[in-house]
């Protein structure tokens, strides 16, 4: 997977407490904030299911379009 670099400005506790996890668990600031994004918005989640997953892409595809198809008003 590729990275991209940014900048953000945060909070300085918020930093702090990055630098903290960071330091007890052996990562960098970089991939404490990464895997607190990644669970914060449920990618983790949704990275599991796919791997979990054994739908054929053509199952899959046709069981968002049925999920997309259920969320819709219905028009009159």
């Amino acid at each position: 997977m590729s990275k991209v670099r940014t900048t953000l400005t945060i909070d300085e506790s918020v930093m702090r407490a990055v630098k903290m996890r960071a330091a007890r668990t052996g990562r960098g600031d970089s991939q404490v904030i990464e895997d607190s994004l990644r669970h914060h918005l449920g990618l983790d989640l949704l990275e599991g299911l796919w791997e979990r997953n054994d739908l054929v892409e053509a199952d899959a595809g046709a069981l968002a379009v049925e999920a997309q198809h259920k969320t819709r008003p219905r028009r009159r």
